[in-house]
């Protein structure tokens, strides 16, 4: 008896969705691309629950006839290809022929269009994959699918779908990538009665990027001069004859925009990159953009990057992946470096690439920190902080030290750089003048460790470069990273006082106005309450923007739009599937670091005291929130090696 079969078309049917259609999104994607390939002009997206019970795509394309509305229907029937040959030179967003009867064989559809051609439309409706009913109906002339109820014929894939706010938040990336690389496009996105995403068509990307992302982020970015390069005729292995002498080499256009070097995220989901306008994810450009800041930003830190790369597309074979997203060059070499030295260019014309910019006000910095830190360092006056408050000090003792500054004093400050080559990571100091710098000894006995808790009797000396806390006691030297070591002990404090529903608000006295790109509105819906519970009295304030008119009592009011955007940034896509405590500890984290002291902040020795007696009575005194050491410690025993006395 033969154990081999051939499956049922229905199950046939219900692998290929499998491939093509992943969640909600997948199926927005493959109806978004048919609508452009059909020439719309206007796109009119509409979602429920995320997608999962109803998707509704309403376009003003060319339409079909009767015949190809039934046609489309049928496995690898496309209009866009009609030969092998033409799989090496792909020009359309879609053309597989497989989306239709993949979404269809999972789902309620019903399909309503006309092609100009016909005084009237179709309409076709499928359940599961079989066809229910067609009629003709009164239509314009474009194309309308709705698809119900998604996995519904396969509860085992609907079950792994995530919650509806999650789902959401995928889909307003997906179409904001879409309206990013075709600004003379039309696009609205809406959820029930909130309208998401809504733009109309303009000249140009810069002019969609401000309808999307909104002037604050446009003024962050560089616009890069379109760069256009022929691919050298390199000589075939085989021939030794240059592989482009049949005709003129291909030519390929890059450009887009870039960040500043100063604007850092903590992720690359601000990274987006289109070839000839399809939204791919690529290694090899992410490669690129990674190497083209080199040196610019400290490791750990993504900038915002929108790149177009314009290439014929006998260059591209993007038949690699069944959902299209990912494309192999015929030259990725040259595409790879053409990428890296255009954004390159682009840094070195707006400013020198081998410097750090430090504010005038400020001493000559010598360490780098996490990228919210960079652009909060003397935010603060030299010895305020909303969250430290005037402790007296300790009564002195015969082991109390008198107050005194290990830096050198600066009566003049001067605007400084410092050379990328001398930044060091966040766990260590550089050896700049005024800085202490120890050679470390051998790993077996290196002198530098974490001891396992920090001790209550520190005797704070003074500052290294106005940054990092030199203490002792009978133990040896220690040194504290007084930015991390307060958000420590904020951080606790405000873990504490949200689980007893008492932390602390402050109203502003002017609401502050943040205008949301659709991945951070879909984010905010779906920790709107946290948020509230938080300290944050947020409020809506028209299309994706909201007014915040409280915020916590520990935060000063120059970090409260920017603590905004970390946190909806900071929750990632997947952010709304995390459990609750995960969300209020990266929360708690984001509001802790804001509030607290800043690097190159001098302080007064009875604050220091302070900041070491809090530490030392946290509940985890030896990292930060993000998981970098507050404390490094010089044993007595390692002093005496290092100076040759054992």
């Amino acid at each position: 008896m033969s154990i081999i079969h051939i499956l049922s078309e229905s199950v046939a049917n219900k692998i290929a969705a499998g491939e093509v259609v992943e969640r909600p999104a997948s199926v927005v994607k493959e109806l978004l691309e048919n609508s452009l390939d059909a020439g719309a002009n206007r796109v009119e997206i509409s979602v429920e629950s995320g997608g999962k019970r109803r998707i509704r795509i309403v376009d003003d394309g060319q339409g079909m006839t009767h015949d190809d509305a039934l046609l489309a229907f049928e496995r690898h029937a496309t209009s866009k290809i009609q030969s092998a040959e033409d799989l090496f030179e792909i020009s359309t967003l879609g053309f597989r022929g497989e989306a239709l009867p993949s979404i269809a064989a999972v789902s309620r559809l019903v399909l309503e269009t006309r092609h100009a051609s016909e005084n009237s439309g179709t309409r076709v409706e499928i359940n599961g994959g079989r066809l229910r009913d067609v009629k003709e109906v009164a239509w314009p002339q474009g194309t309308s699918i709705e698809v119900r109820d998604l996995f519904y014929a396969t509860p085992a894939r609907r079950k792994f779908l995530k919650s509806e706010s999650t789902e959401l938040g995928h889909v307003a990336t997906l179409v904001t990538h879409y309206a990013l690389a075709h600004p003379e496009k039309g696009f609205v996105l809406s959820s029930l009665t909130n309208t998401i995403l809504q733009v109309s068509p303009v000249a140009n990307h810069r002019e969609r990027l401000y309808q999307v992302m909104g002037g604050q982020t446009l003024d962050q970015l560089l616009e890069m001069t379109p760069v256009e390069r022929r691919v050298p005729m390199v000589p075939l292995p085989e021939s030794g004859e240059p592989e482009e002498a049949a005709g003129e080499p291909p030519i390929i256009r890059v450009e887009g925009f870039v960040s500043r070097p100063e604007i850092q995220k903590l992720n690359r989901n601000n990274i987006y990159f289109f070839v000839n306008r399809r939204l791919v994810r690529d290694r090899l450009i992410l490669h690129a953009i990674t190497e083209a800041f080199r040196n610019i930003l400290p490791s750990g830190v993504f900038p915002v990057a929108l790149i177009f790369l314009e290439i014929p597309p006998s260059e591209v074979d993007v038949n690699v992946h069944p959902s299209k997203t990912e494309v192999r060059f015929r030259h990725g070499t040259f595409v790879h470096d053409l990428v890296r030295d255009s954004i390159r260019q682009t840094l070195l014309a707006t400013r020198p690439v081998a410097s750090f910019p430090v504010p005038k006000s400020a001493p000559p910095a010598s360490l780098e920190v996490e990228a919210a830190d960079v652009a909060d360092a003397l935010a603060e006056g030299p010895q305020r902080s909303a969250t430290m408050p005037d402790f007296p000090a300790r009564p002195a003792t015969a082991a109390a030290r008198p107050e005194f500054r290990l830096a050198p004093p600066r009566l003049e400050p001067r605007p400084q750089r410092l050379p990328l080559d001398s930044v060091l990571s966040p766990y260590a100091a550089a050896a700049m003048p005024g800085t202490i710098h120890v050679e470390s000894p051998p790993a077996e006995e290196s002198a530098i460790r974490a001891p396992r808790e920090l001790p209550l009797d520190l005797q704070p000396l003074g500052q290294v470069q106005d940054s990092f806390i030199v203490a002792v006691n009978s133990e040896g030297l220690w040194i504290v990273d007084q930015h991390a070591a307060h958000e420590r002990v904020l951080f606790d404090r405000h873990v504490r006082r949200r689980q007893e529903k008492k932390v602390e608000v402050q109203r502003l006295l002017m609401p502050i106005i943040v205008q949301l790109k659709p991945e951070q509105q879909a984010t905010y819906q779906a920790i709107a309450e946290e948020l509230a519970a938080n300290g944050f009295e947020v409020e809506p304030f028209g299309q994706r923007t909201v007014a915040i008119k409280a915020a916590p009592a520990d935060l000063p009011a120059e970090e409260v739009e920017k603590l905004m955007a970390e946190i909806l940034d900071g929750v990632t896509r997947e952010g709304a599937a995390i459990s609750l405590d995960e969300l209020r500890g990266k929360i708690a984290a984001s509001i802790s670091c804001h509030a607290a002291i800043k690097i190159n902040m001098p302080l007064v020795h009875n604050k220091m005291d302070w900041l070491l007696q809090a530490l030392g009575q946290a509940d985890c005194p030896m990292t930060c929130p993000h998981g970098r050491p507050t404390v490094l410690r010089y044993g007595t025993k390692d002093l005496m090696k290092a100076f040759k006395r054992i």
